[in-house]
């Protein structure tokens, strides 16, 4: 198993396959899961000559179950820890979820020369939370219910969520996998629960407006606009007016975990966008 150590100490847990000479494409998951999340579309960038890189954020999967640097200046400084122990360059950074929020904030900041372009799928910036300026976001009251949630039965929450809104499994006529269920528990288990806890004020209140103004590298956005984690309306229809060079392709009836459920249609348009 490959790691590198952070300053602080946490062991940051991550898979590196493929030529070394070749383009690297990079993949940051979502909460509370893993870079196992990323199996499919890894397996398929492998296939078509890229080297794939992703790492466990730390407190997720086989990462430090750490109690502090849970917040995103830390997830993108571990970034960027990566990218320099493992020399990446010219990079593509694919990120789902909490995980897009970890690609802005880090581009944002990266090294010049270390990012080709950027891949927002699903994902959380602007920002989740509903405030003055963010009138259209979700309410504290649901992000309390999350950690009310997780504290008082973690097994049970996450089963409840990979069966229900995550991956649209609640709609009807969805074709459930109970295989993608099982495989989203056993994902988020792994990870402590206390990094897991502090994450969702992390990927609920954090604002990547400036992030977002920062990039210059062409950033693809995509959305389900039937994602019921993260709606489509506070995040991709705003995060696409604040990047300089962006693309946003919206997927109809689509769910958030659409890069599971619809990896055939989403793969082809990720590796587009990578050769483009």
């Amino acid at each position: 198993m490959s790691f590198i150590t952070t300053k602080d100490g946490v062991q940051i847990f991550y898979k590196d396959w493929g030529p070394k000479t070749a383009q690297p494409v990079v993949f940051h998951h979502g909460w509370p899961l893993s870079s196992d999340d990323w199996d499919n579309q890894m397996m398929f960038f492998l296939a078509h000559g890229y080297r794939v890189i992703a790492h466990d954020r730390r407190g997720h999967g086989r990462s430090t179950q750490t109690d502090t640097g849970n917040e995103m200046d830390t997830y993108a400084a571990d970034v960027i820890a990566l990218a320099a122990a493992l020399d990446l360059k010219n990079a593509i950074h694919i990120g789902h979820s909490t995980g897009g929020g970890e690609v802005a904030r880090y581009v944002a900041r990266a090294e010049k020369g270390r990012v080709a372009k950027a891949v927002l799928i699903g994902a959380v910036p602007p920002i989740m939370l509903k405030t003055d300026k963010n009138p259209g976001g979700l309410p504290m009251e649901v992000f309390d219910g999350f950690r009310t949630q997780l504290v008082a039965n973690r097994a049970q929450f996450y089963r409840d969520v990979p069966a229900g809104p995550f991956y649209g499994f609640n709609r009807p006529g969805a074709k459930v996998s109970e295989g993608v269920i099982n495989n989203w528990w056993r994902q988020g288990m792994i990870g402590g629960i206390k990094a897991h806890y502090d994450c969702i004020k992390a990927f609920s209140e954090t604002d990547f407006t400036e992030d977002l103004k920062k990039i210059d590298v062409p950033v693809l956005i995509m959305h389900g606009d039937d994602d019921q984690i993260v709606p489509i309306a506070d995040s991709a229809h705003l995060a696409i007016k604040l990047v300089k060079n962006g693309t946003l392709k919206v997927y109809p009836g689509l769910p958030h975990g659409m890069a599971t459920t619809h990896a055939d249609t989403i793969n082809p348009d990720l590796l587009a966008f990578a050769k483009g």
